[in-house]
């Protein structure tokens, strides 16, 4: 690439992710390393309840924003953003359903205030497509689609006793989100993006990285809370 050339959005933002990787990669591993796991799992159900079920609305709104702005950004992004919201509608019912399976409540999940930890990373997205310009969502979604579970996840978990039927998020976000993050950079290297609106993807981006982070680590504190309690009432 010459001098002065700008450097296409997607290719800029795959840098800037690859420097992250372990932060996020010492978060991945503690959570669903194997003691404890099945325990972890049950959280992790819930907080990812509560995280994705502000997708679709999330999707809805930056793409209204974008009819709203009327720049030379707006018309392609919504168009993604509008196939997008058809590919995940419904999956948060999936994590519902994967906590009846492990005999939870989901009634009384969904009806819970989400934790601090997911509201700090949907809440941002909220804000920032209100206050500066949709296209920042799609930095929180590549982090999501880019740290979606491993193909080989679901067997580890189920070797940790959980029962198959528990797993169905797992096992169709491992097929599905390799094609939608490769899909998202080709539509960020296309998209005519000016710096400052670069910046707004990359930004949003690592301040998700930083939440997801923090999420893992909520999700392993609340688990071992579970156990205290559990403990204390059973001795």
């Amino acid at each position: 690439m010459t001098a002065g050339t700008a450097v296409p959005a997607g290719t800029a933002l795959s840098a800037r992710l690859l420097l992250t990787a372990p932060a996020v990669r010492a978060a991945t591993t503690a959570m669903w390393r194997a003691p404890g796991l099945a325990r972890r799992y049950g959280r992790y159900l819930e907080d990812m309840h509560g995280l994705i079920r502000a997708s679709v609305p999330l999707m809805q709104r930056a793409a209204s924003r974008c009819a709203d702005l009327g720049d030379a950004v707006g018309a392609p992004l919504a168009a993604y953003l509008r196939v997008h919201v058809e590919e995940e509608r419904g999956h948060d019912d999936w994590l519902l359903d994967d906590i009846a399976a492990l005999g939870g409540d989901p009634a009384a999940v969904r009806d819970r205030q989400p934790s601090p930890a997911v509201a700090r990373l949907a809440g941002a997205q909220y804000y920032w497509i209100e206050h500066h310009h949709p296209v920042a969502l799609l930095g929180y979604i590549a982090v999501l689609e880019s740290n979606a579970p491993a193909p080989w996840l679901a067997d580890e978990i189920a070797a940790a006793g959980v029962p198959e039927a528990a797993l169905r998020t797992v096992r169709g976000h491992a097929e599905l989100d390799t094609g939608h993050t490769a899909e998202l950079f080709a539509l960020l290297d296309g998209l005519p993006l000016d710096p400052p609106l670069v910046n707004a993807v990359v930004m949003s981006a690592l301040h998700t990285v930083d939440g997801l982070v923090e999420l893992f680590a909520h999700i392993g504190r609340a688990a071992q809370q579970d156990h205290s309690r559990e403990r204390t009432h059973t001795s």
